[in-house]
């Protein structure tokens, strides 16, 4: 597993390189901003990139932003945004397609290095590594899941595993027509608005995962 660290803390980035060598895994580069962490990945195409959020030149959301940059030029690369805090403002974007191969996990909460280390591998299989305060903040307060049905819940997860309308027609053997109906009913009963503000898509998907065990 190749890996670019971006922190712009030179102790912690030293610090986490350490620890992930130590674990067996190529840190290719390690930066300190958001264009030396562009230049990186271009560089050196790594598996997954290791993130803080807040980053120069402002310490906010630079981080995120750099994320979802990469994230729409390299659909395939794995995201860990790994923090103190958590920012919404740019974290349904970096969602907008599903949290397949996206991680975001608070560094307070990182009992130990293997437990770190078990997370990169998931994001970079394909899997997701949310931490359930981030999961918290980013769904809107409604009903869980059991208001669904079972056809729509059953939908809700091929939704979560990252299907496309088309594929969860073909996976259960129903027309498209038939899968956008359940879609919709299912936001409905989550009460997921129709907003420019919020990805709906993204929105049932955080419900699912958080009702689900980890």
């Amino acid at each position: 597993m190749r890996l670019v660290v971006a922190e712009d803390a030179a102790v912690l980035r030293e610090g986490l390189v350490g620890l992930l060598t130590d674990r067996g895994l190529e840190v290719s580069a390690a930066v300190g901003d958001p264009e030396a962490l562009y230049e990186a990945v271009e560089r050196t195409r790594p598996d997954a990139v290791v993130a803080d959020i807040r980053m120069p030149p402002t310490h906010r959301d630079e981080g995120l932003r750099a994320a979802v940059a990469l994230r729409g030029r390299h659909p395939g690369l794995g995201i860990l945004l790994f923090s103190q805090y958590i920012e919404t403002s740019y974290a349904h974007s970096l969602l907008a397609d599903g949290p397949a191969g996206i991680g975001y996990l608070l560094k307070d909460r990182v009992l130990d290095v293997d437990e770190f280390v078990d997370a990169l591998h998931r994001v970079v299989a394909g899997g997701t590594a949310l931490d359930p305060d981030v999961i918290s903040r980013l769904l809107r307060a409604g009903p869980g899941r059991d208001a669904l049905t079972p056809r729509e819940d059953e939908v809700l997860g091929h939704m979560a595993a990252g299907l496309t309308n088309a594929a969860i027609a073909a996976r259960l053997g129903i027309s498209q027509r038939a899968v956008e109906k359940h879609t919709a009913a299912l936001f409905e009963k989550l009460d997921i608005p129709r907003t420019t503000a919020v990805h709906r898509r993204v929105q049932a998907v955080l419900h699912y995962l958080a009702a689900s065990p980890r």
